[in-house]
């Protein structure tokens, strides 16, 4: 086996691992807890689910279908540009395998809002069950994404004499998040950190300015 079918094979086995520990995670939780319900593994770690219609750690933008038909579209095009990095046989494992960080995670929330509504029963009010397809809370492209994880580590108040929010409580870090969204964060941080010139070439690999273009027609021309 080349190096090159390694790299898309290590890619390809990595993505499915974190789609699958992202899908296991969010069934158990949806099929064993309430919305709304906690439980406390530490101080500063906590299992606390909730369901949400927006972006990564609760954002919410526009309408859910759009959002959702957004996700499906950038996804999409994540998969192609990946596909064609790969087959391109340029690039290193680890910058392979963080783009398959990314990838992974908006696909793990993209199987949630695809399916979600359409297999599971509520979960406000009692333990969501899988029920027949199309007899569950939502319709296609309309499920919630399951959140759980919860990170308040610094649980304190605003000083007295704070000039916003005096004497309320203060929460840091206070986003309730998913696998999925911490694939995400951890892939751009990566990207950002150690592999920014390596993304740009990609970038320019993918998509070549008109100028490199032109240039290089007339080198050959010459």
């Amino acid at each position: 086996m080349t190096r090159s079918s390694k790299t898309t094979l290590w890619t390809t086995a990595f993505i499915v691992l974190l789609l699958v520990i992202d899908q296991a995670s969010k069934i158990w939780v949806k099929t064993s807890m309430v919305e709304g319900e906690m439980h406390e593994i530490t101080s500063w770690f906590k299992i606390y689910f909730v369901e949400n219609e927006g972006m990564a750690y609760g954002i919410t933008l526009g309408s859910k279908l759009l959002l959702t038909l957004f996700r499906i579209l950038a996804m999409g095009a994540g998969v192609y540009y990946l596909v064609r990095l790969l087959r391109l046989r340029r690039f290193s494992l680890g910058f392979c395998l963080t783009l398959g960080l990314v990838i992974a995670g908006g696909l793990g929330n993209v199987i949630d809002c695809l399916f979600y509504g359409e297999i599971f029963s509520m979960s406000r009010g009692a333990v969501a069950q899988l029920v027949p397809w199309g007899e569950g809370y939502g319709t296609f492209l309309h499920g919630k994404v399951v959140d759980m994880l919860y990170f308040p580590i610094i649980q304190t108040t605003y000083p007295s004499w704070s000039p916003i929010h005096a004497g309320e409580p203060f929460v840091f870090f206070s986003p309730i998040f998913n696998f999925a969204d911490a694939c995400i964060s951890v892939g751009v941080a990566l990207l950002l950190l150690c592999y920014r010139r390596t993304f740009s070439t990609a970038l320019d690999t993918l998509f070549p300015s008109k100028d490199k273009d032109t240039s290089t027609e007339t080198d050959t021309e010459e």
